[in-house]
């Protein structure tokens, strides 16, 4: 759907500061913390991501829509952002195996968009006045009135939002006869994550954000996964209660991102809010027990306290971010238990931390044979 008039519109930060640009077509206003993202593809993946929710998205590829958007390129049955900002929205498509634009794509799920707005100006800006709250408005309502509105928007700290995103009931994944059998808590999972253990021979049930231990141990699984998502992991203190009883089963657990967070406060070990967090698909990460270096796909906006850690006696930092040294994965010395803060399953992305769910799948097989380990 080509549309050759747009509408003046608005991106105001909670510091007051005003972007201005144009609206794609769909009118409103919708509000959550601006954040940007770095990589140059795979856009329909990260509206989709539901570790990105309550977040408005600045778009650094100058370029968004130009390949339409395709259904089997999604993390969620639904849009997970609550807005976008990009420089130059296209209309038009141009690859073969897209099914729909992402106009009519927004159009469908009232998604508010707004383009033509200067992007480098806006993401130098967040990177020196840190992620704040903002609203997009493309429908004319008066800066003042906006301004008002944008007071009543809670901040990110001390944000419980697994609740809006995790499955309301439990659900099968993979093929029943499958060797691996894994509960995974879902605090916004990634359907790629699923993919990824369903192909290494694993049948997965997933499980609500609030449910107990005793539900996952009821499947009877060889292995606990704990899902990424969005928010603050502090206040999910039935999650971290439930990695706390994971430990005690001696049963092998991975956690990314979100889940990594949940197992550093379950072992004691604080996390923060980050100034600005890490998302883009190019973020160096280097691996302390190989020597080697990674390029990886990221999105958070938390993040483990790594001097707490390194004096944590049953800790060990595995993994960490080589831009400012923040800790990227950590394991436990006396448990089959480990986690990152990126995402191994990421598609498209780098491909170069795949090998962690094949170290998870290793783990589970050594707590099934021990006598063999």
């Amino acid at each position: 759907m080509q549309h050759t008039t747009k509408t003046p519109a608005i991106l105001l930060l909670a510091d007051g500061t005003i972007f201005h640009g144009k609206s794609i077509g769909i009118s409103g206003k919708t509000f959550g913390e601006v954040c940007f993202n770095t990589g140059m593809t795979g856009y329909q993946e990260i509206f989709t991501d539901p570790s990105y929710f309550g977040q408005i998205m600045v778009a650094t590829n100058p370029h968004i829509g130009n390949y339409g958007v395709n259904a089997n390129e999604v993390e969620a049955d639904r849009i997970m952002i609550s807005g976008l900002v990009c420089k130059n929205f296209s209309f038009n498509h141009s690859r073969p195996n897209s099914e729909s634009n992402l106009y009519d794509y927004f159009e469908k799920q009232n998604l508010i968009c707004i383009s033509d707005v200067d992007t480098r100006a806006l993401v130098s800006y967040i990177r020196d006045n840190g992620a704040q709250n903002a609203i997009i408005c493309t429908d004319g309502t008066a800066v003042t009135e906006l301004k008002q509105l944008l007071r009543s928007v809670p901040d990110m700290k001390g944000l419980e939002l697994a609740s809006k995103v995790s499955t309301t009931a439990s659900y099968l994944y993979g093929d029943e006869n499958a060797t691996y059998k894994i509960a995974a808590l879902d605090l916004g999972i990634k359907r790629n994550i699923l993919r990824n253990l369903a192909k290494r021979d694993c049948y997965i049930k997933v499980f609500p954000y609030n449910a107990s231990f005793e539900d996952l141990k009821s499947f009877n699984p060889d292995g606990y996964f704990l899902s990424n998502g969005p928010g603050d992991p502090e206040p999910l203190v039935g999650a971290i209660e439930v990695a706390k009883k994971i430990f005690t089963s001696d049963k092998p657990l991975f956690g990314i991102c979100l889940g990594h967070q949940i197992i550093g406060l379950a072992n004691g070990v604080s996390t923060y809010k980050m100034f600005n967090g890490h998302r883009g698909i190019n973020h160096p990460v280097m691996n302390v027990l190989t020597g080697k270096g990674e390029i990886t796909s990221q999105n958070h906006g938390f993040a483990v306290n790594r001097e707490e850690l390194e004096k944590h006696t049953d800790l060990e930092i595995t993994h960490f971010h080589i831009n400012d040294n923040t800790v990227a994965g950590m394991k436990m010395k006396s448990k089959s238990v480990f986690s990152v803060q990126y995402h191994p399953e990421a598609s498209p992305g780098p491909h170069d931390s795949s090998y962690l769910f094949d170290d998870f799948i290793k783990n589970i097989q050594k707590s099934k044979s021990p006598i063999e380990a």
